[in-house]
């Protein structure tokens, strides 16, 4: 009887599981419900590297003093690259008072950290860069992802795919019950983007680099980015 019972628990949260999934549509005469995956790939066109500006001191002026110091070198590092600072984006700015507990809580220092994004279009740029910040050691750790900025085109690309192929699944259904497809009654759409994120590398300070050393990402092809689709469907069969 326990093992029954736990069947039967299992078959409704697994038939709740399947509701949540796919929506729910009530079943009419002389149609067919049909469900299709589709995708669009194509090769990035933005370049989106992250990274911070981390640095304590026992001052809060002079941690202060400090990150300015270590963001002009970002902006130096911009420069010359050929890059307007205003091209990075910040995307917080923190002081931080940092504290020692035993015998009894007091304040020896302070941080200051902030938060650096950094789009390009041009990619042969991505190299020469993040070396320089390297060398600079400003950053303890950078991220690199590949996008693309016109990414709602891209999910209507692989929606259209996803039709076609929902299109296709009705019509061969329709065939096989000597049927033909008729008007679209209803339809519902997922799109998922699956970005590819390089995990954070840590920077290396300058005196430990080989003088020409070639960046990580040189000579590489860019991860194409993939958008997939679901379309579930529901035509009127003639």
């Amino acid at each position: 009887m326990k093992s029954a019972s736990t069947l039967l628990a299992l078959c409704i949260l697994a038939t709740t599981s399947f509701a949540q999934e796919h929506p729910a549509v009530t079943a009419q005469p002389n149609s067919v419900y049909v469900g299709a995956d589709g995708k669009f790939e194509s090769a990035p066109d933005t370049a989106e590297i992250r990274f911070n500006i981390s640095v304590q001191d026992d001052t809060s002026q002079k941690a202060y003093a400090h990150a300015s110091k270590q963001a002009e070198q970002v902006r130096q590092a911009l420069r010359d690259n050929g890059i307007e600072p205003k091209a990075a984006n910040v995307g917080f700015f923190s002081v931080q008072p940092l504290y020692e507990w035993k015998p009894k809580q007091k304040v020896i220092g302070y941080r200051v950290t902030t938060d650096v994004t950094l789009k390009l279009r041009d990619f042969s740029k991505i190299g020469p860069i993040t070396l320089q910040l390297a060398d600079a050691n400003v950053s303890e750790t950078q991220t690199l992802n590949y996008a693309l900025e016109n990414i709602d085109e891209a999910k209507n690309k692989a929606v259209e795919d996803a039709y076609r192929r929902a299109r296709n699944s009705a019509d061969a259904i329709a065939r096989a019950s000597g049927r033909t497809v008729g008007e679209l009654s209803y339809a519902s759409v997922d799109t998922f983007e699956n970005q590819r994120i390089y995990p954070p590398r840590p920077m290396v300070a300058k005196a430990a680099m080989a003088p020409a050393a070639p960046a990580p990402t040189e000579e590489f092809t860019p991860q194409t980015v993939t958008v997939t689709a679901h379309v579930n469907a529901l035509f009127n069969l003639k």
